[in-house]
């Protein structure tokens, strides 16, 4: 079995046992799981499910979903379109099967502008709601970017192609296929390299100025680029320039700068002296000798790390201020990283480049100290088995793209199932799911409601002010309460298509929105949800079901009756008015509600507990190694440290307490501070025996 048929194995089980458990389509299941993968590669930055089909042949009309508000996203109409195939073999298709598929969903677009085909719906079908939103925003929109998401293999060569305009927007389509996926999921690599060549499509090469001597560590050069270049640049590639990290991060913080529209539409020549230009990366450069020295004739995979605003302005300026770009120039620093050193340097260089913005590394980086911690935990805290099964497990945290299937795929035979039994599919979790979790429970749905790339990006925030606050506060504890969490929401989003006032659609805003009704209205002065029961049996008891059920209930009816004047259901739920809304309304839960609370008291005294039992084990397993490693061992360490005179007085009393063991053994403290005295040595510390 090859790769992408090991893929489409393990993708085809994980949806069926998703629709299973749900009780809902697999091709729901399936779009659920791949427009994830949509948003954390950039292709959209949002993606709600909106299912309309009507008509036969070459009158049906299609649409699976919509990604969100326009006036959101810089003005791009995102749409897509599901092709899905039932079955236990990778198909294939080719760009003469794309019509069927693609030409429903245009069609839908053709007619979704018109208000006799908005009128002639329900204001609760998602086809009104889609079509509303397209007439109310057709004025802002600057782009159309039409997606088919198929679990076939595409064996065509287009990636992205320019369709004709629509009263002069411009209109993309692009495959998102299985292999694409499976590019995406092992590495975080969705496309063939980004190669910008300038001289051949963008006007000429760019000239440059080498900023790096021979021989260093990295390349380096600075360019000035014509608006009119970059604009053009960023036409054809999009989200793909915008380095993932920092393009979360602007996400939640601001829309593109009116300051530099306006400079580009009223003072074009001195664009360049006000604004601070652009940082980016590339894995690699093509230069030239001009009659004026260097240029740079093509970049491989180039991405902006900071400038977004910038490029996002410029390129705003084709459809506003198109005159003006010809007179626009903007600094470039552009630094040459190699593919298998970026995950070292490009976070580094991405959050110093954006130090204007008082952000911090948690706003961007998966290798933050916080996610490697998160990925520590998950790796060795194990769970009971839930009840009727044989084995315990654990979560599996995947902080970067590719983690699992990389892990899992290193295995071989009965290893591999033995990681199949530690680590199920259905307890993989990701950063966006970390935070999905995280705030739902914190009251935050409308923010969950945005999209996972908006709502990572507020969660982020708060971990960057939390964990330079206290990061010991991040413990075993705390990953069992996050995994308590994570039952909770995956047991509301299977069983919320199961009941019988669910009429479809808007699950993942139920979903949000119950959990965090359920944590408000159990927390209060003296209780809050006992969330430890949750994960000491791994599931939601059955009283607890039924007041998350309840609250779901109540949820979809506030979701789905906005107050007059907002009919876009998917986008209401984004508001922090309804939020409002479903905290003020009164859920009548059943007496045993009370059984799934907890004092506050006990909720804290659990805390102490378990940071007591910590050090407790850390004392343990610190005098467990300074034992292991032997007096003869220690004796060597004092006399190396007071020749370098490195030890303080206290140090060279536990230090002779280790040398006389095991007449005296040292204590948990004593122990614990010979192991900190030995990793102050470092790489200095000389190679002897114990």
């Amino acid at each position: 079995m090859n790769p992408l048929e090991d893929y489409h194995q393990n993708l085809m089980a994980d949806i069926r046992r998703q629709a299973d458990a749900s009780g809902i389509l697999m091709v729901e299941a399936f779009f659920d799981r791949m427009t994830e993968r949509l948003t954390e590669s950039g292709e959209l930055e949002a993606a709600d499910r909106a299912y309309y089909q009507i008509g036969k042949g070459k009158e049906k009309l299609r649409i699976d979903g919509y990604a969100g508000d326009p006036r959101e996203s810089g003005g791009v109409l995102g749409l897509i379109v599901c092709d899905f195939v039932d079955s236990d073999e990778v198909q294939t298709f080719a760009k003469s099967d794309i019509p069927p598929v693609l030409n429903p969903l245009i069609r839908f677009l053709k007619q979704a502008r018109t208000k006799e085909f908005r009128d002639a719906l329900n204001e609760e079908n998602p086809g009104f709601q889609v079509s509303d939103l397209i007439i109310t925003t057709w004025s802002q929109v600057t782009k159309v970017k039409l997606i088919l998401v198929s679990n076939r293999q595409y064996i065509g060569r287009d990636d992205t192609v320019k369709l004709a305009e629509m009263a002069d927007v411009p209109i993309t389509w692009s495959v998102w296929d299985l292999a694409r996926f499976e590019r995406f999921d092992k590495s975080g690599q969705a496309r063939e390299d980004m190669v910008i060549d300038f001289a051949t499509d963008f006007g000429a090469p760019v000239p440059a100025l080498k900023a790096s001597q021979v021989g260093a560590a990295l390349e380096s050069y600075l360019l000035i680029v014509p608006g009119e270049q970059l604009a053009a640049i960023y036409d054809r590639w999009g989200a793909r320039l915008l380095e993932a990290n920092v393009r979360t991060f602007l996400q939640a913080r601001a829309k593109t700068n009116k300051g530099i529209q306006k400079t580009i539409m009223e003072e074009p020549e001195l664009f360049f002296p006000y604004n601070n230009g652009l940082s980016a990366t590339a894995e690699g450069v093509t230069c030239v000798r001009a009659d004026d020295g260097l240029a740079i004739a093509s970049i491989n995979n180039l991405q902006i790390v900071n400038g977004a605003q910038t490029t996002g302005s410029i390129h705003a300026g084709l459809k506003s201020a198109k005159d003006q770009l010809a007179q626009v120039f903007v600094q470039m620093k552009l630094t040459v990283v190699p593919a298998d050193r970026s995950e070292g340097i490009v976070p580094k260089i991405s959050e110093y480049a954006n130090t204007q913005n008082k952000v911090n590394a948690a706003d961007f980086f998966s290798n933050h100290p916080f996610h490697i911690r998160v990925q520590q935990l998950s790796r060795r805290v194990i769970f009971t088995a839930r009840e009727g099964e044989r084995h315990d497990r654990k979560w599996f945290y995947e902080r970067t793209c590719g983690q699992f299937l990389n892990a899992r795929g290193s295995l071989k035979g009965a290893d591999q199932k033995s990681f199949d039994l530690e680590f199920p599919t259905s307890q993989i979790f990701t950063k966006t799911d970390l935070a999905k979790f995280e705030n739902s429970a914190a009251g935050q749905p409308h923010i969950v409601s945005r999209g996972a790339q908006k709502n990572f990006s507020e969660y982020a925030k708060e971990i960057g002010d939390s964990w330079s606050k206290s990061a010991a506060k991040y413990d075993e504890l705390w990953y069992r309460r996050l995994i308590a969490k994570a039952i909770i929401f995956r047991k509301l989003e299977e069983e919320v298509p199961k009941q019988n006032w669910y009429s479809g659609g808007y699950r993942a805003n139920v979903v949000t929105y119950a959990m965090a009704k359920i944590f408000h209205d159990a927390n209060d002065e003296k209780n809050v949800l006992d969330i430890d029961s949750v994960w000491k049996i791994q599931n939601v008891s059955a009283a607890l079901q039924r007041a998350l059920l309840l609250a779901a209930e109540t949820a979809h009816d506030i979701i789905t009756h906005p107050p007059t004047g907002i009919r876009n259901m998917s986008e209401w739920a984004k508001q922090q008015a309804c939020w409002s809304g479903l905290k003020g309304r009164e859920v009548r839960y059943a007496t045993d509600f009370d059984k799934c609370k907890i004092s506050v008291e006990a909720m804290q005294t659990a805390v102490r507990d378990a940071r007591a039992k910590q050090a407790m084990t850390k004392g343990i397993d610190a005098q467990t190694e300074v034992l292991s490693l032997g007096a003869n061992f220690w004796k060597k360490v004092l006399e190396w440290g007071q020749a370098g005179r490195k030890l303080t007085p206290r140090e060279v009393v536990v230090l002779n307490t280790c040398i006389s063991m095991p007449k005296r053994i040292p204590t948990e403290s004593q122990a614990a501070l010979a192991l900190v005295i030995l990793g102050r040595m470092g790489d200095d510390t000389p190679h002897f025996s114990a």
